[in-house]
């Protein structure tokens, strides 16, 4: 059963919204943030990025930046252009991109639910990134951003949705990326926590690092006097057959014996491919670009049991990764960069071709089959194995304890 959990929360008005919302804080890095950011002192990147706020070469793990978004936190909440609910409810999130609508629940979801595997995982988190999140979340005493959950398709849950936004929007607005945010508060939370309930499992889908911050928030403040409301954080809730995975690229900045090298070793473990479609055209195959040039080859099976070795991202370690570079852990691998799906593949040909890496991978994307398939049988995805689009804004609701 899970637990949805209506909350007060404090967001912009309609007037502000499109001004303060910005992206997540981990889809663009420092440099991006403050381009972004520049000239709008009202952008929601100076809470969930405070280090934009200093010199460029400050460390972004410095106290004073933690103490930064607090600050901005408090001062976003205490503007004249943001308004806190006086009761606490729930939303209706709908985003538009490319003529195609996904439309969720914006509220609460539970930490126990998160702890107890209600809500399910497929990916590792790094102690780094928790670390960082979970401070800022212990500092700033609220979750800024919420997390991207999908449950298995529910009619009455989705009847529920269908009546509520045949309403005007309490926020209506198009990003400067082109994709439409709409939000309405709910007139009956408690029809939608009901149906809820009769949902046995939720997924994550992006924002792992969050959810577990949002855990270990809950257990360093735990009798500290803080607000039960720790024990809750944002999350919008989509049905599966809303939602698109992108695929998520990889990059690699440094071959063994230069391009021409690896291209041989590549032709003695696969059937190269030459002038390839940069995009994949089913599971199994990938395409590279090098010296100006793509390729495709198939990956072949693992060999070992269980849906999660069965993901291209699995069998690309298995079989290229770590035997012909070398790269046993991408996830620390300094070596190895990944691009999500929404910056195509022109961006991979360009970080190649101005020589910010030497070997580009376009991947076919992960299901969401193979997601629920991989979360149920309580297995993880190599790191970077699915990229969402549409992003939520974050800004929209901000839940304080």
């Amino acid at each position: 059963m899970a637990i949805l959990h209506p909350f007060a929360s404090t967001r912009p008005t309609a007037e502000f919204a499109k001004v303060v919302s910005s992206v997540p804080y981990d889809v663009v890095s420092v440099a991006e943030a403050r381009s972004l950011a520049r000239g709008n002192p009202r952008s929601f990147l100076h809470v969930i990025r405070p280090e934009i706020n200093f010199e460029e070469d400050i460390d972004e793990h410095d106290a004073r930046v933690y103490a930064s978004g607090a600050e901005q936190l408090r001062a976003f909440a205490g503007a004249d252009y943001t308004v806190t609910d006086r009761e606490p409810g729930l939303y209706i999130y709908r985003l538009v991109m490319d003529g195609r609508s996904q439309t969720g629940i914006f509220g609460c979801v539970s930490v126990a639910d998160y702890d107890n595997n209600v809500i399910l995982k497929h990916e590792n988190t790094r102690p780094d990134k928790e670390d960082d999140r979970t401070r800022h979340i212990v500092e700033q005493r609220a979750h800024a951003e919420p997390v991207m959950l999908t449950y298995k398709d529910d009619t009455g849950a989705g009847e529920v949705i269908r009546r509520e936004t045949v309403r005007e929007p309490a926020i209506d607005f198009t990003a400067d990326d082109g994709v439409r945010h709409s939000l309405w508060r709910a007139a009956d939370s408690d029809e939608l926590v009901a149906q809820f309930r009769a949902i046995p499992k939720l997924y994550i889908a992006d924002g792992h690092h969050r959810c577990k911050a949002a855990s270990r928030a809950a257990q360093t403040l735990r009798g500290t006097g803080v607000s039960p409301e720790v024990g809750f954080f944002p999350a919008v809730l989509f049905p599966m057959g809303d939602l698109k995975i992108l695929p998520y690229n990889r990059t690699i900045r440094n071959l063994p014996g230069g391009a021409s090298s690896f291209l041989d070793t590549l032709s003695n473990h696969f059937a190269l491919r030459a002038d390839a479609d940069p995009t994949p055209s089913a599971p199994g195959n990938v395409s590279i670009y090098t010296e100006g040039r793509w390729y495709g080859l198939t990956l072949p099976d693992t060999g070992r049991d269980g849906v999660d070795s069965r993901l291209d991202v699995a069998r690309l370690g298995e079989h290229l990764l770590e035997p012909l570079l070398g790269i046993a852990n991408p996830r620390t691998d300094p070596n190895i960069d990944f691009v999500g799906g929404i910056r195509g593949v022109d961006e991979l040909r360009a970080r190649v071709d101005r020589g910010d890496a030497a070997l580009a991978i376009s991947m076919f994307a992960t299901s969401i089959e193979e997601l629920v398939s991989v979360s149920d049988a309580g297995l993880l995805m190599p790191p970077k194995s699915t990229w969402f689009e549409p992003k939520l804004r974050s800004g929209l609701l901000v839940h304080h304890f």
